[in-house]
């Protein structure tokens, strides 16, 4: 059984996840943290629950959501994994996050990439991708079938969907992968955003107001 923790971090209020099995296997995704106090909250956590972080992963290369990176590289020697057309972002954030106030520790880049299709492990358990771009150029979700839930970063959040006026969005295209990637999952499917609380495949089919099923 995967187990998930969740830490709101950074300006943007953003939702780091750790995965983590009973053996103490970890998955990080997306860690956002910004400043001593939020990385100090997340290796608290890991280090009282006595978890061995094994795989960092994000699901698309805002700033928001890759400013722990070089912490986590830094704390347990991990390198980030992501498609490889969300690295013209990543190098980005570099140039901008200045512009915008934002201090960043330059992320590691990993001499491999994701695929659009296939999945990545920790410990003995599995998380199928899920190649949802609109977003971001070539954003990735991580499912769990037989533990029922999807880490969706920033395509489908509670009763709205993820902007795509920023570089690299298209607003079409993220409804599609919406339509034909996340909407065909089983509506018991739980969510877990970039952002904002939980909400199910069958409540967004129901209700969202942006794109219903």
């Amino acid at each position: 059984m995967i187990h998930i923790k969740s830490f709101v971090c950074n300006p943007y209020q953003e939702n780091t996840y750790l995965l983590y099995d009973d053996t103490g296997a970890t998955a990080i995704i997306d860690p956002g943290m910004y400043g001593e106090r939020e990385e100090k909250e997340v290796k608290g956590f890991i280090d009282a629950e006595g978890l061995s972080p094994e795989l960092l992963l994000n699901t698309h290369c805002h700033v928001d959501h890759v400013l722990g990176n070089s912490y986590i590289f830094e704390e347990y020697g991990l390198m980030p994994q992501f498609h490889e057309g969300e690295l013209p972002l990543l190098i980005e954030v570099q140039n901008y996050a200045p512009q915008m106030g934002i201090r960043y520790e330059v992320s590691p880049i990993a001499e491999f990439f994701l695929p659009a299709i296939g999945s990545v492990a920790f410990g003995q358990n599995k998380l199928t991708l899920i190649f949802a771009p609109g977003h971001s150029p070539a954003h990735l979700c991580f499912y769990s079938p037989e533990n029922g839930f999807l880490i969706g970063g920033d395509v489908l959040f509670r009763n709205s969907i993820g902007r795509t006026d920023l570089p690299g969005g298209n607003h079409q295209q993220l409804l599609d992968s919406i339509a034909r990637s996340l909407y065909m999952l089983p509506d018991d499917t739980v969510v877990y955003p970039g952002h904002g609380p939980e909400t199910t495949i069958g409540y967004e089919k129901r209700t969202n107001p942006f794109i219903r099923g």
